[in-house]
């Protein structure tokens, strides 16, 4: 049998709403997880989808991650919502909390977590006469709060939250400094990190991403860890 060609959309003129967007950012978000996309084409595909103002510009952004059945609409029925849709972080619940957390050691030596990884419920990161970059401006949170347990001996630990996450500062700084700070309008859907902890000859900060990329601007260069 002949192969017809593909139908134009009869809604594609229908204006896009933010649920419509909603389910493309799930789409384009899965397909960073798994691959498909990089985090370029990401980044790209996303401010398309921002801009959007119908389903007929929505519809060709995830056209090549979807399997085409012929009266396909922008984005299937049956992707799944965030498990926290008002959140602008994607927030995803493990099924066994007791594997929710995960250790990170830099000693003499250092440690960077950035792009598309799993901000687990609880971290345990150590530095010791060594450094840890984690950037969570692009990662998926396990839980609504999460803690960061740092302690820095003689060594730094930054911390990069996306736009809109609250940092709360538990720690303790002894000759050395201890201050987290996070988004200046922090939404509240958003995950919160705990940042607790020890910094003893060294340092433990946290930001959001804007305030980082602000800092190395004023700097003129890459930030170095702190306690350096």
């Amino acid at each position: 049998m002949e192969n017809l060609p593909d139908r134009p959309n009869p809604h594609a003129h229908l204006r896009a709403s933010d649920i419509d967007r909603d389910q493309v950012v799930d789409v384009l978000r899965d397909a960073l997880m798994t691959g498909r996309l990089s985090q370029d084409e990401h980044a790209e595909r996303l401010e398309q989808t921002l801009q959007a103002r119908t389903l007929g510009e929505l519809e060709p952004i995830t056209s090549d991650l979807l399997v085409p059945d012929g009266h396909q609409p922008p984005v299937p029925s049956n992707v799944p919502m965030r498990a926290v849709s008002n959140s602008p972080v994607p927030i995803e619940e493990p099924a066994n909390a007791d594997d929710s957390f995960t250790t990170m050691v830099a000693i003499f030596g250092g440690v960077e977590r950035k792009g598309s990884w799993r901000v687990k419920r609880r971290t345990n990161a150590f530095a010791v006469f060594g450094g840890q970059d984690l950037d969570m401006t692009d990662a998926v949170f396990e839980g609504r709060e999460v803690t960061i347990w740092a302690f820095a001996v003689f060594g730094g630990i930054d911390i990069t939250v996306p736009e809109g996450v609250t940092i709360r500062n538990e720690g303790v700084g002894i000759f050395g400094g201890f201050a987290a700070n996070g988004s200046e309008t922090p939404h509240p859907d958003a995950p919160t990190v705990v940042v607790k902890g020890l910094a003893l000859f060294g340092g433990v900060g946290g930001q959001s991403a804007a305030k980082r990329h602000k800092k190395r601007f004023r700097d003129g260069h890459g930030h170095g860890h702190l306690g350096h």
